[in-house]
């Protein structure tokens, strides 16, 4: 019996944001379409609980060290085992070590998806193991290609978002403002991300401390830096207008809640997903001038872009948008297909499938 192509993520994170919900979004997809997929992940991975739960098949190896041989040794099994068609790693150590041992084992297509604006340690493992690195958004592929990534194996490709699932709802607006004790009167600023510091969210408590009363904020995630952003939000004295929803499986929903996006963060950054998901709600945008965020904004009808701390030009910039709160439908169409267009999870896999059928990896 022919088996269809097999298609192995590999990932050494064991915490849950944008790359690992890139990762399984990819494999979730691919699974849709008739190939077979798998993750090789550490213990004890978050990744792994999920992809479990949707029948995808995990394997495990220790990929906390590089120079663990053992770990070689049965990752290296593990690929002759499987015979994969497609290995695609995500961090350092586990792109260093799938991505070598994939040669010596003849896998036809190596991918290492960048996800982070950073300067790399090394151009020499993307240029001696992978085939193609797939970029997430064109800043991070500048960049790779100012460290002497080779141009020709760099292909820009940002996590695709499913424009169903994103859309305005009136009723999850009513509910939400419900919940939260927003009025119909209250302009709510809100933020929908994990809570990490590069994401800025200092910034937006400091400003919420110069904005009038009936402001409110609000921010929907959770992560290691929630003690933090709660110690900035007293220190800001605005306890009493805002909110932290903590982790949210429905994230679509609070989009609808908001009178205006503000997006802070400031550095590393790829093109983040729940910005992405942001603008196809077509919400007037208040966005820090981070480069990888500056791009999607050419599609974007209504926004004003801030330097990072710049309290005096967020204020103006609010109380501007704030102006223009009233849907323009139209308008808003527009964004969204012109987002979805390129962003959008179509668009993703129809690009992942180009790439695959150049190497020969078809169903």
């Amino acid at each position: 019996m022919i088996l269809e192509p097999l298609i192995l993520h590999t990932d050494w994170s064991r915490s849950w944001g944008g790359q690992e919900i890139r990762t399984l979004t990819e494999l979730r997809e691919l699974k849709k379409l008739g190939f077979r997929v798998g993750m090789v992940v550490r213990e004890g991975a978050e990744l792994a609980r999920r992809g479990k739960a949707e029948g995808i098949p995990v394997h495990y190896i220790d990929f906390s060290s590089k120079f663990n041989l053992a770990a070689w040794r049965d990752l290296y099994k593990l690929i002759r085992h499987l015979q994969p068609a497609v290995i695609n790693t995500h961090s350092s150590e586990d792109s260093w070590m799938a991505g070598c041992l994939a040669r010596i084992c003849q896998v036809p297509l190596v991918i290492k998806t960048r996800h982070v604006l950073a300067p790399i340690s090394s151009s020499f493992s993307y240029n001696a193991f992978a085939h193609i690195v797939f970029a997430c958004s064109e800043s991070i592929a500048d960049q790779l290609a100012e460290q002497k990534v080779r141009k020709e194996k760099i292909i820009v490709q940002s996590t695709g978002i499913d424009e169903q699932r994103f859309q305005f709802s009136a009723q999850d607006r009513k509910e939400i403002r419900q919940q939260y004790g927003i009025a119909e009167q209250d302009i709510l600023v809100g933020n929908i991300s994990f809570l990490r510091e590069y994401k800025g969210h200092q910034f937006i408590a400091r400003t919420a401390a110069v904005m009038p009363d009936k402001y409110k904020f609000m921010i929907v995630g959770d992560g290691n830096g929630r003690a933090i952003l709660e110690k900035d939000i007293a220190e800001a004295g605005v306890e009493d207008r805002f909110i932290l929803t903590g982790h949210r499986e429905d994230p679509e929903r609070f989009f609808s809640a908001l009178d205006i996006i503000f997006f802070s963060s400031y550095e590393t950054e790829g093109i983040s997903q729940s910005f992405i998901q942001g603008l196809l709600y077509g919400i007037p945008l208040l966005v820090c001038r981070t480069p990888s965020l500056l791009e999607p904004l050419e599609f974007v009808r209504q926004y004003r872009a801030v330097d990072y701390n710049d309290l005096a030009a967020a204020k103006a910039g609010l109380l501007e948008l704030a102006e223009h709160l009233q849907r323009d439908e139209e308008m808003i169409a527009q964004q969204r297909r012109d987002i979805a267009g390129k962003y959008g999870l179509t668009a993703m896999v129809k690009n992942i499938l180009r790439v695959y059928a150049g190497y020969g990896v078809e169903v």
